[in-house]
């Protein structure tokens, strides 16, 4: 499933994305700005992770691919089986949510990916953030913004997770070194831990990594991951992600602008409208409610004394 473009002479930046058809209109979003701003000194290998998409959606995001840019969409259903009916739904996280934590196993052909969520416009060159010194860590990743926010989230953290609240990663935009996840044995640890615990989370994909990688992390500038919660950040802006249950395709949120900005050309974009004007005060009220229910629920995982820090500690099988 490597990129197949006959330009040897040009690196290969393999990126992936995870998306239900729910989420492809805004997956062509991201796709568009992230085509304008990034290097053409590199081939993108491009691999939306799925479970079942419809073929004319599919066929509307393949219309980017170009000498620089293939589209590849992958289903994941074989590969992870019977696995898929202990991942859970959480609050507004997809279950695809979960892929990327099976990278590693079904591309052994890839030493190094970045992993990006659908609901981001990217403003800067793609390939700098790619490029970037891992340090010998095996994750990089900008501080979840969120969790120095909020008290419970923080609390959260540290009790639940195991991790010091102003290390704990956003995983929407990851650098993911996977010949390390693999010496490691991130998947099957995950697999093992799904398996045997499946932990109540409030960030279900995210607890994982930032458990498995407490120790070999590497904190990017907010920049490459900017969240409502960074709105005083003077830095420069690569990426803004729209990381709260309120979406700008549902309401006007903080830096919403620059999803509209692309919207507008989307091939999607009739259906985004659809949506944008479908979205009730019932709905936004119950986003709202969410985010009272999700702190709320961070502080009874807390206090179950049964999650991974306090379950795990013990142990020895996951360390």
């Amino acid at each position: 499933m490597k990129n197949t473009n006959k330009n040897l002479n040009m690196k290969e930046i393999p990126i992936f994305f995870a998306s239900d058809d729910n989420y492809l209109p805004f997956l062509d979003v991201t796709l568009m700005s992230l085509i304008e701003h990034a290097s053409k000194d590199y081939l993108y290998s491009i691999y939306v992770l799925n479970t079942g998409l419809k073929e004319e959606s599919m066929q509307k995001i393949k219309r980017f691919e170009n000498k620089n840019f293939t589209i590849n969409f992958v289903d994941m259903t074989d590969y992870i089986g019977d696995l898929h009916k202990k991942l859970k739904n959480v609050y507004h996280y997809s279950l695809a949510a979960y892929y990327r934590l099976f990278i590693q196993g079904k591309f052994p052909q890839y030493k190094k990916i970045l992993y990006l969520d659908c609901d981001i416009v990217v403003l800067g060159d793609i390939s700098k953030l790619y490029n970037v010194d891992m340090k010998g860590n095996m994750l990089a990743g900008v501080q979840d913004g969120f969790v120095q926010a909020v008290d419970a989230f923080r609390l959260y953290a540290k009790e639940a997770v195991g991790v010091n609240p102003t290390e704990y990663i956003n995983s929407g935009i990851l650098v993911m070194d996977l010949e390390k996840f693999r010496e490691e044995d991130i998947e099957d640890k995950f697999t093992y831990l799904l398996s045997t615990y499946n932990f109540d989370t409030v960030d279900p994909d995210q607890a994982y990594l930032n458990y498995f990688c407490r120790e070999r992390k590497l904190l990017l500038p907010a920049g490459w991951n900017r969240t409502p919660a960074y709105l005083d950040y003077n830095g420069e802006t690569n990426i803004i992600h729209y990381a709260l249950a309120k979406k700008p395709w549902q309401t006007d949120v903080p830096l919403g602008e620059f999803f509209w900005h692309y919207a507008e050309k989307s091939a999607f974009y009739d259906e985004i409208l659809k949506i944008r004007k479908s979205f009730t005060a019932e709905d936004l009220r119950k986003k709202e409610q969410a985010g009272v229910d999700i702190v709320e629920k961070a502080l009874q995982i807390v206090a179950s004394r049964m999650s991974f820090y306090p379950t795990l500690l013990a142990r020895v099988e996951i360390k």
